[in-house]
């Protein structure tokens, strides 16, 4: 029987337990840091208990959110098999022991014990270099983009404090020509100690508008200022203001970057223009459905697929009982179904219509469904017709 080392992965370091075959453990656990020296004595240890038993050993460890992947990707160099299982697999074995015994070297060993137990397989999705450069990269796109909304939300509150009628003068409040044009003019006061053709020069110089459209938006900051409320300005709250318009600007330059980079990516990975040729796909949606699948190889069947993204519905019966309602899983990617929850939004609301989404969204408004259900039914679909784009290398087809 193969040999197989659990590891309970934590921070900066790591506790194993290596079974030589079922029942059979080898020496003690052991603690290492995820150091070069320490794992090259991992490596070492790995080698004698593959002299022993005559088998490359397998690594069994949980998934921990980044803390792992180091040590993954240092031990699949030495062409070992790492099986990554969901904490949820561990968590439901620990429960099934009567003591209630929770350490690092109880878990190493258990998460071994796993591996004669269910006779575990490598599940983790393949990705090739280039997807998981773009994973890293919408992932970083999507964290960038939630703190720029906050900054958003944050700036809107001291504005409507010291110059609340600046809102409507520009049709964009967060273009850069709005931005810059209110961090030289921050209050009524400002505007109004300026002439109005000293403010259209500072609109023309930082837009590609004409004279006119210029002259009527420094028109518009005059009469703002002159009606809105006298107050004292707030030095702090001045300085507060543009210290968020230098950090909206700063966001805004990271995201336009980072759209860049994932574009780029994106279409050199095969499926890319297959997800877009789908209405209510665009650009940003079909690198992060493509990312966070990887390679669709991992799945032999649509239904894996459906369960790695969460959206299965749960069952629950019990005796004469079987329940009626039951809700999605949500145990798969929270940003693929994020994603797909958005595409089907694009798909029935929006301009590109997709008539093949929006005919069985229809259908379940007509068999009595709430909107919401219908909605996950309809993400539901759109995934399986997504497995069966990558699964062929096919285009979208409408009819």
């Amino acid at each position: 029987m193969k040999p197989v080392i659990g590891i309970d992965v934590s921070k900066c370091e790591s506790e194993g337990y290596i079974f030589l075959e079922r029942n059979k453990p080898y020496e003690k656990a052991f603690r290492f840091l995820h150091t070069h020296e320490e794992i090259t004595k991992l490596n070492m240890k790995l080698e004698k208990v593959e002299e022993l038993a005559g088998a490359k050993p397998a690594v069994v460890l949980e998934s921990t959110g980044h803390y792992h992947l180091g040590l993954v990707g240092a031990l699949q160099k030495h062409g070992y098999e790492v099986i990554v299982l969901n904490p949820l697999i561990s968590q439901r074995a620990r429960k099934s022991k009567l003591r209630k015994v929770k350490t690092d070297s109880e878990d190493a060993k258990q998460l071994a014990e796993l591996y004669y137990r269910d006779e575990l397989k490598a599940g983790l999705t393949k990705r090739s270099m280039e997807q998981e450069e773009l994973r890293f990269l919408s992932r970083q796109h999507q964290m960038i983009n939630h703190a720029y909304v906050q900054a958003q939300l944050h700036f809107q509150s001291i504005l409507d404090q010291v110059f609340p009628l600046y809102t409507d003068i520009f049709g964009q409040l967060f273009s850069v020509t709005a931005l810059e044009v209110l961090k030289m003019y921050p209050t009524p006061e400002h505007v109004l100690t300026a002439a109005q053709d000293e403010l259209k020069e500072k609109i023309v110089a930082r837009c590609n508008r004409s004279d006119s459209w210029a002259s009527t938006k420094a028109a518009a900051m005059i009469q703002a200022a002159r009606n809105s409320l006298v107050i004292d300005p707030n030095p702090s709250q001045v300085i507060a203001m543009r210290l968020m318009i230098n950090l909206l600007m700063e966001y805004q330059s990271h995201l336009a970057n980072l759209e860049q980079e994932i574009k780029m990516k994106a279409s050199c990975i095969p499926g890319y223009e297959l997800l877009c040729s789908i209405p209510g796909i665009g650009p940003k949606l079909a690198a992060t459905i493509l990312a966070e699948i990887g390679d669709i190889s991992s799945f032999e069947h649509s239904k894996k697929l459906v369960a790695f993204a969460g959206i299965d519905p749960s069952v629950f019966s019990s005796g004469k009982f079987t329940a009626t309602r039951n809700r999605i899983t949500k145990r798969g990617s929270t940003r693929l179904r994020r994603a797909l929850y958005l595409a089907v939004l694009c798909g029935i609301r929006g301009a590109a219509r997709n008539q093949r989404i929006r005919l069985f969204y229809d259908q379940k408004r007509l068999e009595g469904k709430p909107h919401r259900v219908a909605l996950i039914a309809c993400t539901n679909k759109l995934l399986r017709i997504i497995y069966a784009l990558l699964k062929n290398s096919v285009r979208y087809c409408p009819s």
